[in-house]
């Protein structure tokens, strides 16, 4: 089958798999890792055969146990260290687990770590080939898809390079273009697009709702929290080496911004609250999170004013940091006057987390004539807004500047000087970031 052949149904003849089962079923999986902090303790530990301990135990998973039916797409989620990679790892069949079980139904094809599976002296030709058969094709098989695997990749070029010469990009491009040009019944992801181009991503992302339309089953880790809302139907939560929440992705991304946003002792109260509680379907709640708070902040030297008690709050003036979309709020700072100013201005801007700017406003029109304020003289900004934002985590920025000797200047700004997120509230037809209040009709042609 060519790797960009049509999308079509596949039965259960074609694939071999019983829709009475899951494809993949995790039960009560724990791996435990012996860490040895100098090579000697290896070889200490083989001669006193477990009379004597030379390691410490970590324990990268713990008890997880859950399924993936056929046709669905899970995303795995979570902070580094928190047992995503080991987890595929031993649904891959790369490593075995310290304790449980794992059932895998159907052809299994996996794109982990970096460059994992090739050898890096062969040629990329060699490694196609090589890969496939790891893979279970035999070499006529390979020949038949072997052109189409170099299309994909845009490689053709360098197919008879050895891939020690390939950029981390092409590596990408190379080993997802064999992954998924093998058919599988299973592909399982691991981050390992985060590397490649843009163009290479979106092609790939492409092929990855084709084989959804084709009943492929998919399981990937990823940190980009937008890829696992637009492609999953489902969402896990990993932390620590346990599930901690297993739901519709909006929902479980909430939970995973939360904590990931929480320091300390916070964390731990965190991470209690979404253990005990189902927030697997998103909880529309305004609230006020104290551990929400703005790591990325950066506040410029003061140069004649300082801006304090940056806020939002509901038009009633409750403080709080988890907005609902549709309501309006408040964006408020006070900015406290060290010296003279004239032709004052204010400002603010909405941010997402990758810095992209949403939108904002300054506090006077140039038709206006800029307010003067005295040394001493504190103000109040308050900028209403409505949340017409999807679920997601948001920055504001906020700022003043005046006149001086004619020319523009910063008297104070905080970049990402408040963090907010917006709750999910069940709807799953919204895409993107923006709510443009898309109203949609559908009219059959009766003639």
């Amino acid at each position: 089958m060519s790797c960009d052949a049509p999308a079509s149904p596949v039965s259960e003849t074609e694939t071999g798999l019983s829709e009475a089962g899951p494809a993949i079923d995790v039960r009560q999986v724990s791996k435990v890792f012996n860490v040895y902090h100098q090579p000697i303790d290896r070889l200490k530990q083989a001669l006193f055969r477990g009379r004597r301990t030379f390691y410490t135990s970590f324990a990268a998973l713990n008890d997880v146990t859950f399924t993936v039916p056929l046709h669905q797409t899970v995303g795995i989620i979570g902070e580094n260290g928190s047992g995503k990679s080991t987890l595929l790892q031993i649904i891959s069949g790369l490593l075995t687990p310290s304790a449980g079980s794992v059932a895998v139904d159907g052809r299994v094809s996996a794109l982990l770590e970096l460059g994992a599976g090739f050898n890096p002296v062969f040629t990329g030709r060699e490694n196609v080939y090589m890969n496939a058969a790891i893979l279970g094709l035999s070499r006529e098989e390979v020949d038949e898809r072997y052109d189409e695997i170099v299309r994909f990749s845009g490689l053709e070029e360098f197919m008879e390079r050895p891939v020690e010469t390939y950029s981390s990009g092409m590596f990408v491009r190379l080993a997802f273009s064999v992954a998924v040009c093998v058919d599988p019944d299973i592909l399982i992801v691991d981050e390992a697009l985060a590397v490649g181009d843009e163009a290479f991503q979106r092609k790939c992302f492409a092929r990855i709702e084709e084989m959804q339309k084709r009943g492929a089953t998919i399981l990937f880790v990823s940190h980009a929290a937008g890829m696992i809302t637009q492609l999953c139907d489902r969402a896990v939560l990993l932390d620590r080496g346990e599930i901690i929440a297993d739901g519709p992705p909006k929902g479980v991304i909430a939970q995973y911004r939360r904590l990931n946003h929480a320091l300390g002792p916070d964390r731990d109260a965190v991470r209690a609250e979404i253990v005990e509680n189902d927030f697997s379907e998103g909880q529309a709640l305004e609230s006020n999170v104290p551990e929400l708070l703005s790591q990325s902040r950066v506040e410029y030297t003061p140069a004649g004013a300082r801006i304090h008690a940056v806020r939002v709050e509901t038009l009633e003036s409750q403080p709080l940091n988890v907005l609902l979309r549709g309501r309006r709020y408040v964006f408020a700072y006070d900015v406290s006057f060290d010296v003279d100013a004239e032709g004052v201005l204010f400002g603010m801007l909405i941010k997402t987390q990758t810095g992209l700017e949403l939108g904002g406003r300054a506090s006077f029109s140039r038709r206006e004539r800029f307010p003067d304020y005295a040394a001493g003289a504190t103000v109040t900004l308050r900028y209403e807004f409505d949340c017409a934002l999807t679920v997601g985590t948001y920055f504001m920025n906020a700022g003043v500047s005046s006149l001086i000797d004619g020319d523009r200047r910063s008297l104070h700004r905080i970049m990402d000087a408040f963090m907010f997120q917006v709750a999910p509230d069940g709807d799953d037809t919204l895409n993107g970031v923006v709510d443009f209040d898309i109203r949609v009709s559908v009219e059959q042609d009766r003639g």
